[in-house]
């Protein structure tokens, strides 16, 4: 994704997860520079190997971010000490996280 300042492409290694037929990018790091390239620009593009696909982002709300933030905690687990609660905190206690940990739905651009 093009930096929102130089405009140069940039590469970010993320973790995609797949909940609820859905695909989400999470900030696990905090709303790192990746995080508002990614809301400046309103897209990103993945890569895996020589495949690349174009993807529109959305914040989440918290009632759908919550069980991803959720799944997030317990998959990627070198991301749990920036995370002041655990995945098995109340809905409220995690959705107190998305101030830092932004969740970015992603939407396939046909």
């Amino acid at each position: 994704m093009p930096g929102r300042k130089t405009k140069q492409l940039r590469s970010t290694p993320v973790d995609v997860m797949d909940l609820g037929g859905a695909r989400w990018l999470v900030a696990g790091y905090g709303p790192a520079n990746w995080v508002l390239n990614a809301r400046a620009a309103g897209r990103v593009t993945l890569s895996r190997g020589r495949r690349r696909t174009d993807y529109d982002v959305t914040e989440a709300a918290p009632s759908e971010a919550v069980p991803v933030l959720r799944k997030y905690m317990k998959e990627v687990r070198v991301t749990r000490a920036y995370f002041d609660v655990g995945p098995d905190a109340p809905d409220s206690a995690i959705a107190a996280e998305l101030g830092r940990h932004p969740t970015l739905r992603l939407t396939p651009v046909s």
